[in-house]
């Protein structure tokens, strides 16, 4: 089938104009001229040396995109450079689906999104946590959806438990065997070496993810490193034989402690802020990606500072936070894009003056028995009292608080059975846009059975 032609003007009074003769009232689109800004920017930033970044053969081009972008910068952009002739073209396009909030489309302009400066606000010192969540849930091979749950479940579970954790294991079994110094390695035991080839595949195997643009498998690989020093942890057991061979918990420690050096090397492209903690608490000064998968990261009575936790549980309280300002948010925007229903075709005036509006006092009011919908109300209607059942109770969860208020009813609509209760009469009430309703009352008392005109 081939490609099929593209229109790349339109007819708008902004922009930029067609420089063809007979376009006259044309503009070039967007996006067919935009992409030319990723040249001008660089330009503007390296005005000496800009040429290298854009037309040198050892300069790899990669672009980062969205996948509505897909054709801009795949076929419309190289074909430009192409034609052009000086410029190098994109080596590579990872073209990410779509990130979407609590199962709907992220909306800067309907507030559906997270702002950064109220995400520090909310969870201070946890850039890393947003970071981590962000790229395990990237949506690199099919639409993805960033839910506050799912964050807390990371940092809980994945973060804290299994990163934090093995850290903080590793260090207060130090500070509390060896006065918080690295301990000399003795003599290696199988389960060592196994641990040390484990560690020694790291680097290429992160490496290859992330020259393949698998951020998301290449983050679950750095994570790996830290559940393999958990299970050396866990097999080892250095707490049951520390008081009959202190040689060997020496030697189980050691290793643990370059676990750790190593995974303040492996997650720093990921986990930045973490990475520098954690490398302070190990007092590694500097670090050398190269050096991943070394176990001489940290030399025999390096003295260590005191255990801090890496990272922090989140409680539940602060995702019901920021799930109900979302909420709020959501309701905001259905009020503000509310649209009236159109108004039913006319009636008489005749008709409408069979309708008895009355208003009367609520006497009681309850919730009616195996019916998770329906109120029972007792009123006051000045003419002895009535019964009306109403499908209100959701929107009123504590009904006891309706008595003593007054209400407007329909009064002369034929007595109709629900759920074995007779009901006399409708209430009348508003459905906001939010689908709420709300009861309708008079703004001043009024004497029962006063008619509504």
């Amino acid at each position: 089938m081939g490609l099929q032609p593209r229109a790349v003007s339109r007819d708008l009074d902004w922009g930029i104009p067609v420089p063809l003769e007979g376009a006259e009232g044309k503009v070039l689109y967007v996006w067919f001229d935009a992409p030319i800004g990723y040249i001008s920017n660089t330009k503007e930033l390296l005005p000496e040396s800009w040429e290298k970044w854009w037309k040198s053969e050892d300069t790899r081009l990669i672009h980062f995109i969205g996948k509505d972008n897909i054709v801009f910068h795949c076929i419309i952009f190289p074909t430009i450079l192409k034609l052009e002739g000086t410029y190098i073209l994109p080596d590579n396009v990872p073209a990410n689906e779509f990130l979407n909030l609590e199962g709907d489309k992220i909306s800067t302009s309907r507030n559906w999104a997270v702002w950064l400066n109220e995400y520090l606000e909310d969870f201070p010192d946890k850039q890393d946590t947003l970071r981590y969540v962000l790229t395990a849930n990237a949506p690199e091979t099919k639409d993805n959806d960033f839910t506050w749950k799912d964050f807390q479940a990371r940092n809980n579970n994945e973060l804290v438990a299994i990163y934090g954790n093995f850290v903080n294991r590793t260090l207060v079994l130090t500070q509390n065997y060896f006065d918080g110094k690295v301990p000399v390695r003795n003599e290696l035991q199988e389960i060592d070496l196994q641990t040390i080839n484990e560690l020694s595949d790291i680097k290429g195997n992160v490496e290859k993810l992330l020259d393949n643009f698998k951020f998301r498998d290449a983050q679950k690989e750095a994570m790996n490193l830290a559940r393999l020093g958990n299970k050396y942890l866990a097999d080892t057991e250095p707490w049951k034989i520390v008081k009959t061979d202190k040689d060997r918990v020496a030697t189980i420690l050691n290793l643990s402690l370059q676990i750790a050096a190593n995974l303040s090397i492996v997650f720093e492209p990921f986990l930045p802020f973490s990475s520098e903690k954690l490398r302070d608490l190990l007092n590694l000064e500097t670090f050398d990606w190269n050096n991943l998968g070394s176990i001489e990261l940290l030399k025999p009575q390096l003295q260590l500072k005191k255990p801090v936790l890496l990272f922090d549980k989140i409680e539940d309280s602060a995702i019901e936070y920021q799930v109900q300002k979302l909420l709020n948010t959501k309701k905001k925007n259905e009020l503000s894009a509310f649209k009236p229903k159109d108004v039913k075709s006319n009636i008489s005036y005749e008709n409408f003056e069979k309708l008895d509006i009355r208003v009367g006092t609520v006497l009681a009011c309850q919730k009616v028995p195996k019916a998770d919908k329906l109120l029972q109300f007792k009123i006051d209607d000045g003419l002895g009292g009535r019964t009306i059942v109403s499908g209100i109770a959701q929107y009123y969860p504590e009904p006891e608080k309706l008595i003593g208020q007054q209400v407007c009813f329909i009064a002369n609509l034929e007595p109709r059975k629900l759920k074995g209760i007779v009901s006399e009469g409708m209430l009348l009430s508003a459905e906001d846009a939010d689908g709420r309703i709300t009861l309708i009352q008079p703004q001043t008392t009024v004497v029962n059975g006063a008619e509504v005109k």
